[in-house]
């Protein structure tokens, strides 16, 4: 199998990241021109920006966690060279489980709903580890 396959969800991720990125500056931009807020506060408190700013910034903030354990197992993998189908799987199944936690984060932001796609991409990572770990073993 083509070991760079796995580079697409990485690249799919990467591309949510920037998604969400573009979101905040649209949320802030679209909170300035309402205002009803303290702007000066903001420079030290994020959370003094309106509710619908903070979800969008506070999904930007979950794109720097699990996210880097992803990035760290798929490069892992790339660089070992021992991507199987199920690797390759579980690494689309957690970007499209991102991107399902990103859109419900910053929609409804139903917490039920956002936390079982935190925890099936989080199983996914963990199996991702377990399979790594094993290769490594045996290599």
């Amino acid at each position: 199998m083509n070991a760079t396959l796995i580079l697409w969800p990485v690249l799919i991720q990467i591309s949510l990241t920037i998604a969400i990125f573009l979101l905040l500056a649209v949320a802030k931009r679209k909170a300035i021109k309402a205002g009803g807020f303290d702007r000066e506060k903001t420079a030290l408190h994020n959370d003094a920006w309106p509710d619908g700013v903070l979800k969008v910034s506070n999904n930007l903030q979950n794109q720097f966690q699990t996210p880097v354990i992803f990035y760290a197992l798929s490069f892992a993998f790339l660089h070992v060279g021992t991507i199987s189908i199920t690797v390759l799987a579980l690494a689309w199944g957690y970007a499209i489980t991102r991107i399902g936690h990103a859109y419900v984060h910053v929609t409804s932001n139903y917490v039920p709903m956002r936390f079982r796609l935190f925890l099936l991409g989080f199983v996914m990572l963990l199996v991702m580890t377990v399979i790594l770990g094993k290769q490594l073993l045996t290599a």
